[in-house]
């Protein structure tokens, strides 16, 4: 599976930004996908992942009721809209792909992205 994640850029704070992950390949192994961010100076976070049925979903505390993820099953793509950023939302954002739900767990995902860099200004 490869995944291309796109969407990242400066954002002022309070704003509003969206990524997008489109996957290409053998997408048929693929249950669920999430994102993850990387801050300057700090370890891996889990953001958001969604699983490609009616199943679970589920969003850090930090981002709770301010990002959601979404999918298109059609396109398989999965989306990470940003509202009301922060400036501590600044981080490499990158998505990744496992075959069963893995929730926050990265070592779950087997399948990676490039990151896409966000930026939110003050």
């Amino acid at each position: 599976v490869q995944l291309q994640a796109s969407g990242g850029g400066l954002v002022q704070y309070g704003g509003s930004l969206r990524l997008s992950c489109a996957a290409s390949g053998h997408t048929s192994d693929v249950y669920s996908m999430g994102w993850f961010r990387t801050a300057p100076g700090k370890e891996d976070e889990f953001v958001c992942a969604i699983s490609w049925d009616d199943g679970p979903t589920r969003c850090a505390e930090s981002v709770e009721g301010r990002f959601t993820i979404s999918r298109d099953a059609a396109k398989k793509a999965v989306h990470l809209q940003m509202d009301r950023v922060r400036t501590e939302d600044t981080a490499v954002y990158r998505c990744a792909s496992a075959h069963n739900w893995s929730g926050s767990y990265s070592r779950g995902y087997t399948a990676w992205g490039q990151g896409t860099l966000v930026t939110v200004s003050s």
